[in-house]
């Protein structure tokens, strides 16, 4: 209990400082709201804290049992059950550094965890209990006064550290989960089973020696478990060098969608936070889709527009029947909102007969682009999306020309003619503005 205002300290401290340094409290809340990435948020800062703690408190109990000659009373109780009730204080205390900021975040997003997305939690309190054991261990062979601060200090940098060295493994089998969740992801048991083992398979093999048994016999036992426990951590090791940085193993697709409407069907996530607006999104979809068709864009109605948040970190390309559109993003309350929709529209639908390339070369020719963007431009006037899209030329033509002023002004140009003509005539521009900016990026290319 001395230890409380310690550690409790340390939970509010970086609570309401690290995790709200960069999410303030109004765009946490605002969604995306993903329980099981909200609860490895909460406990990235706190792992490292958890078990040195606990290891230092449980250096001081271990200690203290030496001191009382505990092990040297008669085996009233077995070695066990004393090692137990001694240490449980110190893993409740562990426990409490990563359950605090748990609730405290799950209570902020107003989020009910699922079994899975405790997950991570459950694999940080039996690596406390693991830290406990060899605490303990640690407390019956060195003096408790000098031993209990160093080895929680160099459990918080063993912790900390192993995440900013090679090789790559000793992040992911240190017990502070290197690997970041997106929305709609879970751990794979794999991811969280890896760290556990390697850490609580030292532990049991320092355990075996609390065996009420003769010291021959805890001998022998104490060096078969000690080989086991090499064989599991090699494994272990060996696992996770498949391993990338922040590339555990975890599977996607997990979230729910909330859909409506059909030719096309609109998806969202459910959490996404745009779920609210789903009924608005489907009409600014359809509302463009209909006014590209009718001013001569071939557009194929797809079958269903789907929320991109839905798939995780690895985004599913869209198809002509099936697209897939950031939505929560863009409809969301930190989004641009509904012109984030139409513009995101209006790059699916919009396709020209040939394939132009993804960055310009130097050296290449580049007069494709005026033909190009002028078209786009003249389709994005349509469905009132001109803004981002002009917006994000702007950054790519400073990026790439020496003058980006004047190149985008020959684009607004061309698209501002080709807005006063009569509607068959835009048509008929359209047309011919593609066929334009094909043949000059294969002359280019050839």
């Amino acid at each position: 209990m001395w230890t409380a205002p310690v550690w409790v300290g340390i939970v509010v401290f970086y609570f309401f400082h690290a995790l709200h340094l960069e999410d303030p409290y109004e765009e946490v809340v605002s969604g995306p709201l993903w329980a099981p990435q909200q609860v490895e948020q909460s406990l990235f800062y706190f792992y490292a804290f958890a078990y040195a703690i606990t290891c230092g408190l449980a250096v001081c109990e271990g200690g203290r049992l030496r001191r009382d000659g505990v092990w040297g009373l008669a085996p009233g109780r077995a070695r066990y059950r004393v090692a137990a009730h001694t240490l449980a204080p110190v893993v409740g205390a562990g426990w409490l550094v990563l359950v605090l900021p748990v609730v405290m975040r799950l209570v902020e997003t107003r989020l009910v965890p699922t079994p899975q997305a405790l997950m991570p939690l459950l694999m940080g309190m039996g690596v406390v209990v693991a830290w406990a054991v060899l605490g303990c261990a640690l407390g019956h062979l060195t003096p408790r006064l000098i031993t209990a601060p160093l080895s929680a200090v160099f459990v918080y940098y063993l912790i900390t550290k192993t995440g900013q060295v090679e090789p790559v493994w000793l992040r992911h089998v240190s017990g502070a989960t290197d690997t970041s969740l997106d929305f709609g992801e879970q751990y794979r048991a794999l991811t969280l089973l890896v760290p556990f083992l390697f850490t609580a398979t030292v532990a049991a093999a320092v355990a075996v020696w609390w065996l009420p048994a003769s010291r021959t016999a805890r001998r022998g036992v104490g060096a078969g478990a000690a080989t086991a426990a090499l064989v599991v951590m090699v494994l272990c090791a060996n696992t996770a060098s498949g391993w990338g940085y922040g590339d555990g193993p975890v599977s996607a697709g997990h979230a729910s969608a909330r859909c409506a409407g059909t030719a096309p069907r609109v998806c969202v996530a459910e959490s996404g936070g745009a779920e609210e607006r789903l009924d608005q999104v489907r009409s600014e979809i359809v509302r463009s889709l209909t006014t590209l068709r009718q001013a001569g864009v071939r557009v194929t109605v797809p079958t269903t527009v789907s929320d991109s948040l839905l798939t995780g970190r690895h985004k599913t390309p869209s198809t002509r029947s099936e697209w897939w559109l950031p939505l929560s993003q863009q409809a969301g309350k930190n989004g641009p909102g509904m012109v984030g929709v139409r513009y995101g529209v209006l790059l699916t639908s919009v396709r020209f007969p040939c394939v132009f390339p993804s960055s310009i070369q130097p050296g290449q020719s580049v007069d494709w682009i005026v033909n190009h963007d002028a078209a786009v431009l003249w389709a994005a006037t349509l469905v009132d999306a001109e803004e981002p899209y002009l917006s994000r030329r702007r950054g790519e033509y400073g990026g790439s020309f020496q003058n980006p002023r004047e190149v985008l002004e020959k684009v607004q140009e061309r698209a501002d003619d080709a807005a006063r003509l009569a509607p068959k005539q835009q048509r008929a521009w359209f047309q011919d503005e593609q066929r334009r900016a094909c043949r000059l990026v294969q002359e280019a290319a050839a």
